[in-house]
C-alpha cells in the first residue's frame, strides 16, 4: 500500500478522534492506530525495494554499455587488422582504428554518465519523497503524543526514534 495513502488514513484517524475539553489531547482508537503503523512499516520497505530496483537497473545499463564498448573496440581492432592485411596501408588503418576506438570510448563514457545521472536524480527524488513521508509520520505521531503513557511503556515518539535508528543502521 502507498505510504502517502497510509499517512492520509492516519490524519483521518486523528481528525475523527475525540478531543478532551480544554486540552490538546485526543482519544484515538488504539487498534486502528497500531494497524496503520504496522501497514506503514510494511510500506516503507516497498519504497526501499524501488530504490534497489533503480540501482540494479543502473548496473544493468552500465554492464550493457561496457559490453557494447568492448564489442565496438574488438570490432575496431578486427577492422584495423583487415585494413592492414587487405590494403597494406598501415598508417591509414591505425588512424581509422584509433578514431573508432576513441568514438567507442566516448560513447561508453557518455552512456555511463547518463546512467549515473539518471540513477542519482531518481535516488534524490526517492530520498526527498521518503523525507517528506518521514516528516509526515513524525508530525502525525507528535500530534498524537497527547495520549497518556503508563509507567514502563514507551511513547510513540520513542518507538519511532527506535525505528529510525534501525532504519539508519540498515541503510549504511
Amino acid at each position: 500500500m502507498d505510504i502517502l495513502h497510509l499517512i492520509d488514513q492516519l490524519e483521518e484517524l486523528f481528525n475523527e478522534s475525540k478531543s478532551f475539553w480544554l486540552t490538546n489531547e485526543v482519544m484515538i482508537k488504539e487498534d486502528r492506530l497500531i494497524d496503520l503503523i504496522d501497514q506503514m512499516r510494511l510500506a516503507v520497505p516497498e519504497e526501499v525495494k524501488q530504490s534497489k530496483q533503480i540501482i540494479n537497473q543502473k548496473e544493468r545499463i552500465l554492464a550493457q554499455a561496457q559490453e557494447e564498448a568492448t564489442r565496438t573496440i574488438n570490432l575496431a581492432r578486427e577492422k584495423s587488422i583487415e585494413m592492414v592485411e587487405r590494403d597494406g596501408i598501415v598508417e591509414a588503418a591505425r588512424i581509422k582504428a584509433d578514431q573508432i576506438i576513441k568514438r567507442a570510448e566516448e560513447q561508453s563514457n557518455m552512456m555511463k554518465r547518463d546512467a549515473d545521472e539518471y540513477a542519482i536524480e531518481t535516488l534524490k527524488e526517492l530520498r526527498n519523497e521518503l523525507g517528506k513521508i518521514l516528516n509526515q509520520v513524525t508530525n502525525g505521531i507528535n500530534a498524537l503524543e497527547g495520549e497518556s503513557i503508563q509507567p514502563g511503556e514507551k511513547s510513540k515518539s520513542q518507538v519511532v526514534e527506535g525505528y529510525k535508528d534501525i532504519s539508519n543502521t540498515s541503510s549504511r
